[in-house]
C-alpha cells in the first residue's frame, strides 16, 4: 500500500508517496529524480547506490524508504561542488564511464568526514567494497589522498 513519507535529503525536506518496503534507491532516483545515485547490482555488493544516512555511508538499495524517514540523507548532489574531494576527482581524471563514481565518492566523503587524514591503507580498506568496471582504483586512491591534504596534489 502506498503511504506518504517525509525525507530529509541534502538539507531539504521532501514529501513523497511510496510503498513502505520500496528501496530508498528507487525513491531517490525515480520519485525524487535525484539521479546521481546509481543502481548497480541491487544487492549491496557494488556500492554504486551509496548515500550517507545520518553521516554514515550506506547502500540505498538495501534500505527501505521507511528506514530513512526523518533521518538526514546526503546524495552526490549534496556534496558541495567546491569540496576538495570533488576537485581532486577531476584533477586526477578519476571518471572513465563514471557509473560507479557517485558511490565511490560518497564512501570517500564519509571517510573524510570521520577521519580527515586517513592513511593510504585506511582509504584502500574503506573503498575495497566498491566495484569499478573501468579499473580507476589508482586514480581514486590518489584523489582521496589529495583531498585529505586539502586538495593539494
Amino acid at each position: 500500500m502506498l503511504k506518504d513519507f517525509s525525507l530529509r535529503i541534502n538539507g531539504r525536506t521532501y514529501k513523497v508517496t511510496a510503498f513502505e518496503e520500496e528501496p530508498l534507491l528507487w525513491v531517490i532516483r525515480e520519485r525524487l529524480r535525484l539521479t546521481g545515485t546509481k543502481f548497480g547490482c541491487g544487492m549491496g555488493i557494488c556500492g554504486a547506490c551509496t548515500v550517507l544516512l545520518e553521516g554514515k555511508a550506506v547502500r540505498s538499495c538495501l534500505l527501505t524508504v521507511r528506514d530513512a524517514v526523518d533521518k538526514p540523507i546526503v546524495t552526490i548532489e549534496g556534496v558541495p561542488s567546491n569540496h576538495p574531494l570533488k576537485r581532486a576527482w577531476i584533477e586526477h581524471q578519476v571518471p572513465q564511464c563514471g557509473y560507479c563514481q557517485p558511490g565511490q565518492l560518497m564512501e570517500a566523503y564519509a571517510l573524510l568526514l570521520e577521519n580527515p587524514r586517513p592513511t593510504r591503507q585506511q582509504i584502500i580498506e574503506r573503498l575495497s567494497s566498491h566495484l569499478c568496471r573501468c579499473g580507476t582504483y589508482g586514480r581514486i586512491l590518489m584523489a582521496v589522498e589529495a583531498a585529505s591534504r586539502g586538495g593539494k596534489t
